[in-house]
C-alpha cells in the first residue's frame, strides 16, 4: 500500500508514503547526468537529466520507488497487484520493463507533455532486472508543475489518465477512485449544518462534524478520499518550511501505524518512510517510521555532474532534542 500526492504552493512538491511489510534496502540516491542505463530491449540510454529519489541499488542500477529530475518531472510507482498486467515484448511496440520506466522517463524528458507521445506505443513487459528479482506489479503517477497523469497497464491494455486530483493509492484502478469521490461531495471542513430534518433541532456538538463520513481506515479507496480531502482543504503559506511541513501533515493523515494493518500472512504493514520532493529546487525530504525528524538531501551541482551514483543511507534512529 502507498499514497502519492502532488502539491503546489510557490514551488511544486511531489512525494509519498511507502507502506510495506518489509524493507528493501532503500537509500536516497542521486543519478547524475550522462549515466548509462542498459535496457532489456537491447538499447542503451545516457541520462540527459540528473534525478534524486528513494531506491535500492543493484549492481550500480538504482531501482527507484519514486524520484524527481532536475527539470521538475517526477514519477512514483505504487503497488497495483490485482490489476497490473504486463506483457511479453512486442517487436512493433516500444518495450520497457517496470523498473526501467522511472530512469528512462526522468533521465530523458523534462515534462509530462514530452512523454505523452511515447505512451501511445509503449508496452510494459513482464521482465525483471535479474532472475532473482520478481517483477513488481505497479502503476505510476507522473507529474510536473503543470499536469499530472496516471499510467496503468491492465489486461485490456495500457491506460493513461489525466489526474486532476493529484493523488494515487493502490487497487482498484484509478478510474474507480475518481468516480468514488462523488460519494463524498457533501463533506466539508466547515461547521456542520442540519440537513437531516427541519423539524428537529439538531446542532453540532464538536468541531469537525461537517466531515463525518470521511473514511479513516487504511484501505486504498479510503486513503485516496482522505488524502484528497486533506490536500484540497489544506491552508498553507508559500514559504519552504511551511510547504514541506504541510506536505508531511497531509501524508500523516493517511499513514499506516504498525500493528493496525496486517497482511494475509500476519505481517505488519506500516509506513516505512514518507517523502516530500521540492521538484522546483531539487531537494528530497524524508522521514522514516523510526525517525520523525525531517532529513533533507539536495541534488547538488557536483552530484549532477559526477560519474557515479551518490548514495545516502537513511537516518533511521529517532532524533530527539533535549532542552534541559
Amino acid at each position: 500500500m502507498c499514497t502519492c500526492i502532488d502539491f503546489q504552493t510557490k514551488d511544486h512538491y511531489f512525494g509519498r508514503n511507502l507502506d510495506l511489510e518489509y524493507r528493501f534496502d532503500e537509500k536516497v540516491v542521486t543519478t547524475p547526468r550522462n549515466y548509462r542505463f542498459a535496457l532489456k530491449n537491447d538499447s542503451v540510454i545516457h541520462t540527459r537529466y540528473a534525478m534524486i529519489g528513494m531506491a535500492s541499488v543493484r549492481d550500480c542500477y538504482p531501482l527507484y520507488a519514486e524520484a524527481t529530475n532536475e527539470k521538475g518531472l517526477s514519477m512514483a510507482g505504487l503497488n497495483f497487484p490485482n490489476s497490473a498486467c504486463f506483457c511479453a515484448a512486442e517487436p512493433s511496440k516500444f518495450n520497457l520493463c517496470p523498473h526501467e520506466l522511472i530512469p528512462y522517463f526522468l533521465g530523458l524528458y523534462s515534462t509530462v507533455a514530452e512523454i505523452r507521445p511515447i505512451l501511445a506505443n509503449l508496452n510494459i513487459t513482464d521482465t525483471s532486472l535479474a532472475p532473482d528479482l520478481p517483477v513488481a506489479s505497479l502503476h505510476w503517477m507522473i507529474s510536473d508543475d503543470k499536469e499530472c497523469i496516471i499510467l496503468e497497464a491492465m489486461e485490456d491494455g495500457l491506460k493513461v489518465y489525466d489526474n486532476p486530483v493529484g493523488i494515487l493509492t493502490n487497487d482498484p484502478p484509478f478510474s474507480y477512485h475518481l468516480a468514488n469521490l462523488n460519494c463524498y461531495m457533501n463533506l466539508t471542513p466547515g461547521y456542520g449544518e442540519n440537513r437531516f430534518s427541519s423539524k428537529l433541532d439538531l446542532k453540532q456538538y464538536g468541531m469537525g462534524m461537517g466531515a463525518i463520513g470521511l473514511p479513516g481506515d487504511a484501505s486504498p479507496t479510503s486513503r485516496f478520499v482522505k488524502a484528497a480531502f486533506s490536500k484540497f482543504n489544506s491552508v498553507c503559506a508559500e514559504e519552504e518550511a511551511d510547504s514541506v511541513t504541510q506536505f508531511f501533515h497531509i501524508l500523516d493523515s493517511v499513514s499506516v501505524v504498525k500493528g493496525t494493518t496486517l497482511t494475509k500472512a500476519g505481517l505488519d504493514e506500516l509506513t516505512l518512510y514518507s517523502c516530500c520532493m521540492n521538484t522546483t529546487r531539487g531537494i528530497y525530504y524524508y522521514r522514516t517510521y523510526n525517525n520523525s525528524q525531517i532529513t533533507a538531501i539536495r541534488m547538488t551541482t557536483k552530484e549532477k555532474c559526477c560519474n557515479t551514483l551518490s548514495i545516502y543511507e537513511l537516518i533511521d534512529t529517532q532524533q530527539i532534542r533535549y532542552v534541559n
